[in-house]
């Protein structure tokens, strides 16, 4: 069954996910023009669930699998006698083929990167992008390639390496493309996929966010009644966003426990208390808990040990103040739809655990309380839309991601005090001058890092032997991948000028030009 938070008068579209790394590009890219979709993995997208959902439309994803593998993933059959417009990503593509009575290769002259598609024929799914014979730059992922089309199939583009780049069977509308249009790197790739939902497929982009809170406020209610709801509120967007939609859903009902663990940003939790307390009025215990965090990471060291100690300790401190407050029925968390399809491998494996947070998600089954996830559906850039729909204020809406152990994880080494206070306060002046530059909004996430290394320095004619800060910025489209910022030495000089003179105990800055991959964006 699929979940109700999305009205069924909606016109939907379904994407089969067959193991991608690029899967939920798809989903926002097909959003983003107005569409909604769900990804879901091929072997439960059987018959009986594509009738339940009654999606308007199919799209296959890629795969790491080869279909002339043995038990490589396939789509249902069903998925080709429904008369259902259905568009193939690169491994969609190959199945689509594959299953339909055409041929799959393993390929000689494999394509990964930058690459130059040929439009040989006039097709709806390229509409808008040139004649035939224009050259359009997509990006390539593949080692295999189509080797015979099914029946009913022409080309539509080639390249130099895949004569079967794109392919279409008009009567049908099936589609198929070798490359990956969901990617930045192809930079038609939103186009090209608006073509197929609303050209192709007839979709009218009936989904918005002022639809979604209207809908999601309908089913808080139908869900809560009269009960009462604990929310977890940390002052980042989700935790946010999710407080304001459900107090307006179901006002004096809900009570937010915000559990202030010392290791926020500079003026954070005074922020979080004064905009939920004062400015929405929402029944809010604060919980002061700095000293008791401080003592509880004392000599910890390992950076697993650090998240897994703040874990724990928010999880008490959470379900002594919630029972404080009269207790409920309810927990409200900030589960988003990447964390939904990232819990349901493919294959049917176990998810990947990559790093602990501290989250609600993991309060004891002994609290005995029922979970009210209003964002699940969401992509982090929708929380942001659906804040600014609720009318939250911009400086919590836009602001860069920060981790749950908060500045626990920005001090490499052993967390004091000392160390975080210094830490807060050198984060503060990077983000201010960070914004005087006007360049706050066209970075994805920067931070300051505190190293546990110490160097010699002269101030004053005086020796001094004090702490290195390392800055971190970078550019991102959804966090999986990045690259670091390429700020002007003037700028960084003026940085780590403000930083030495106003923050006693750092006599040193550096800036961290490492890309994700190879490095993560946060330093533990």
């Amino acid at each position: 069954m699929t979940d109700d938070i999305i009205d069924q008068n909606h016109q939907k579209l379904l994407i089969i996910d067959f193991g991608s790394q690029v899967t939920q590009l798809i989903a926002r890219r097909v959003r983003e023009s107005g569409v909604y979709c769900e990804v879901h993995p091929y072997n439960r997208a059987d018959a009986a669930f594509i009738d339940d959902f009654d999606p308007k439309a199919i799209i296959l994803s890629g795969s790491p699998h080869s279909t002339h593998w043995d038990n490589s993933p396939r789509a249902d059959d069903s998925v080709f006698t429904r008369g259902l417009p259905v568009l193939g990503i690169c491994y969609g593509e190959q199945t689509m083929c594959a299953q339909l009575g055409g041929a799959v290769e393993a390929s000689d002259d494999r394509e990964f990167g930058r690459a130059d598609i040929t439009l040989i024929e006039d097709s709806p799914l390229f509409e808008g992008f040139g004649p035939v014979g224009h050259e359009e730059r997509v990006w390539m992922s593949h080692g295999d390639r189509v080797s015979a089309l099914p029946p009913g199939f022409k080309v539509i583009a080639k390249s130099g390496h895949a004569p079967f780049a794109a392919i279409a069977d008009e009567d049908r509308r099936f589609y198929g493309v070798q490359f990956h249009p969901e990617v930045v790197h192809t930079p038609r790739g939103a186009a090209l996929l608006r073509n197929f939902t609303h050209t192709i497929a007839g979709l009218t982009g009936d989904w918005s966010m002022k639809s979604f809170k209207d809908e999601a406020i309908a089913k808080v209610r139908a869900q809560v009644g009269d009960k009462k709801v604990i929310c977890g509120l940390s002052g980042g967007v989700d935790s946010s966003v999710v407080a304001v939609l459900l107090h307006e859903a179901i006002g004096d009902q809900l009570t937010c426990v915000f559990v202030d663990t010392g290791l926020m940003r500079q003026g954070e939790a005074d922020e979080v208390v004064t905009l939920f307390r004062e400015h929405y009025n929402i029944p809010l215990v604060h919980a002061d808990e700095e000293k008791l965090f401080l003592e509880a990471l004392d000599g910890i060291d390992d950076p697993e040990k650090k998240r897994k100690t703040i874990g724990k300790l928010f999880i008490d401190v959470f379900e002594a103040r919630a029972k404080e407050a009269g207790g409920a029925d309810f927990l409200a968390q900030g589960t988003l739809y990447p964390d939904v399809i990232e819990s349901v491998s493919f294959d049917g494996g176990p998810s990947v655990t990559i790093k602990s947070h501290h989250n609600v998600g993991g309060l004891p089954e002994r609290m005995n309380m029922q979970l009210v996830e209003p964002l699940r559906e969401l992509f982090k850039d929708e929380v942001r839309a659906l804040g600014r729909e609720l009318g939250l204020p911009e400086a919590f809406v836009g602001r860069h991601p920060f981790p749950g152990p908060g500045l626990a994880i920005r001090i490499p080494g052993a967390v004091t005090k000392e160390k975080a206070d210094i830490l807060r306060k050198a984060d503060a002046i990077y983000i201010d001058e960070i914004r005087k530059a006007g360049l706050y909004d066209k970075i994805w996430q920067a931070f300051s890092v505190l190293l546990p290394v110490r160097t010699v320095g002269v101030m004053g004619d005086e020796r001094t032997y004090d702490h290195v800060l390392a800055l971190r910025a970078v550019t991102s489209v959804d966090g999986m991948t990045a690259d670091y910022y390429p700020f002007e030495h003037d700028f960084l000089g003026r940085v780590a000028t403000r930083i030495i003179n106003e923050c006693r105990g750092v006599n040193r800055v550096v800036y961290d030009v490492t890309s994700k991959p190879p490095g993560t964006i946060e330093w533990e």
